[in-house]
């Protein structure tokens, strides 16, 4: 795949709006995206990463206590500056990015409030996305984490890669690669997009169907923050390998 020969907007897009019902009770007093993992709220090391690569503003989504996110974020003293989506009635995946599509003039990032990663080492992870990126080959550019990687928490196939990145979606969820929600996509794709709610996974397949659905695979960790034991799991890794040690 050749290098990017169009800038990425500096100007991302999280998801936020979510209820995060799996993971009750963590979730019943606060939105899922602060949630701490390692002492750190997720949409805090989501938003920090983004700004590691030169990202500026960031559009985040709001239902579920979208006043507690919304008062975490003001006090936030660093960048990217937040710019608030609120959503009374909740649109789905693909429905809210597409509500706030006025503010994106080039591809742009897409992550959920509940991403967490690590990077490989020497590698940033959003860095070399954008160095993947090419606007004449792509429209979706997602990063995978392998399966056979996930030990902490659970893994599911939910897609395949050929040999030159581009990507399959496995409908029986027996492929090699999750799908980590980080993704890389072009406004373009929200042109057919009907009003109101809708999936992003509608516009994933529509991607494919194009054969403009691109993949690059994760080198680091991440993490599937979904249920208690999820969360649990995570947290207590560096303790557990302190035991080890």
């Amino acid at each position: 795949m050749s290098p990017s020969s169009s800038p990425i907007d500096d100007t991302a897009f999280i998801l936020a709006a979510g209820f995060g019902k799996r993971l009750r009770p963590y979730t019943e007093e606060k939105p899922k995206p602060m949630i701490e993992v390692d002492g750190v709220p997720m949409i805090d090391q989501a938003l920090d990463k983004l700004a590691d690569v030169g990202i500026d503003k960031c559009v985040v989504n709001t239902h579920y206590l979208d006043n507690i996110l919304k008062c975490h974020l003001s006090l936030r003293s660093k960048g990217p500056k937040t710019i608030i989506s609120h959503e009374p009635e909740i649109l789905d995946t693909g429905g809210g990015i597409a509500n706030a599509l006025d503010h994106f003039a080039a591809p742009f990032f897409v992550l959920s409030g509940d991403s967490v990663w690590e990077d490989a080492a020497h590698k940033n992870t959003l860095q070399h996305m954008k160095d993947v990126w090419n606007p004449n080959r792509m429209d979706i550019l997602m990063l995978l984490q392998p399966v056979e990687s996930m030990t902490l928490t659970k893994g599911v196939g939910d897609y395949d890669l050929d040999i030159t990145g581009r990507a399959t979606r496995s409908v029986d969820r027996t492929g090699a690669y999750m799908w980590t929600s980080i993704r890389i996509n072009s406004p373009r794709i929200f042109d057919h997009a009907p009003d109101g709610p809708f999936s992003y996974l509608e516009l994933l397949d529509e991607a494919q169907r194009q054969g403009r659905l691109f993949g690059v695979v994760h080198e680091g960790q991440w993490h599937h923050i979904s249920t208690p034991a999820d969360l649990e799991a995570v947290n207590g890794r560096k303790a557990n390998a302190q035991k080890r040690a």
